[in-house]
């Protein structure tokens, strides 16, 4: 099992910047892709960053420019640097990790990003 958990969320206004962190914990045997998700009142829940462990990245096209995925392996976590918030941006966001053999899909409990206008 492993375990994720964020820290970093919060209010803040439009134009701003937070950055989210994720740590991964448990029995880690190897983590292919990280990622954060998030969930805005009344919508689905939607990708937002991705980063392999190799490093490569992908992003959708609404943060493009303003928000940066990286991760350390060595400290099983991973960063979401956003920049530049708009109110938009106003969602639960949540970690994922794709890790095992069997690439197993492990969530994290949440954190709410709040941008105000």
């Amino acid at each position: 099992q492993v375990q994720l958990v964020e820290s970093g969320g919060g209010l803040v206004q439009a134009g701003g910047s937070l950055r989210l962190s994720c740590a991964a914990s448990g029995r880690i045997f190897f983590i292919n892709a990280m990622g954060w998700y998030r969930q805005g009142p009344g919508k689905q829940r939607e990708l937002v960053a991705v980063i392999t462990r190799g490093g490569s990245t992908n992003y959708a096209d609404s943060v493009k420019g303003r928000f940066t995925i990286s991760r350390d392996n060595a400290k099983n976590t991973v960063y979401l640097q956003m920049n530049s918030l708009k109110p938009e941006d106003t969602a639960v966001y949540y970690c994922n990790a794709v890790a095992g053999f069997k690439m197993d899909d492990y969530w994290g409990q949440g954190t709410q990003v709040t941008v105000s206008s």
